[in-house]
């Protein structure tokens, strides 16, 4: 009758270390994928910030441009101007 006993609870005690094995598996399953889906969120929001990007890459291009127009004109009346320093800087006071 103990030899019985001993069966049963070996038995139980391998159903019962099974099902927790299993209930493992299924939890890390579903943690995976939710860390896919959280990687495809994040995917997903930065392709909707691409648009964003470009704009401002040409914003900031167009204030280069103007930028460099601004300095190659102030660099050629600068080497076109003739007179003193002092005659130049007034004359750019008065006219700027």
């Amino acid at each position: 009758m103990t030899g019985i006993y001993i069966f049963l609870g070996l038995g139980l005690l391998t159903l019962i270390w099974i099902i927790c094995i299993y209930n493992s598996l299924v939890r890390l399953r579903q943690h995976v994928r939710d860390s896919w889906a959280g990687i495809e969120t994040e995917l997903r929001r930065r392709y909707d910030l691409i648009p964003n990007l470009v704009e401002t890459i040409k914003g900031y291009a167009l204030h280069e441009r103007e930028v460099l127009n601004k300095v190659t004109e102030a660099r050629s009346q600068a080497l076109s101007s003739t007179g003193s320093p002092s005659s130049q800087a007034c004359r750019r006071e008065y006219s700027g």
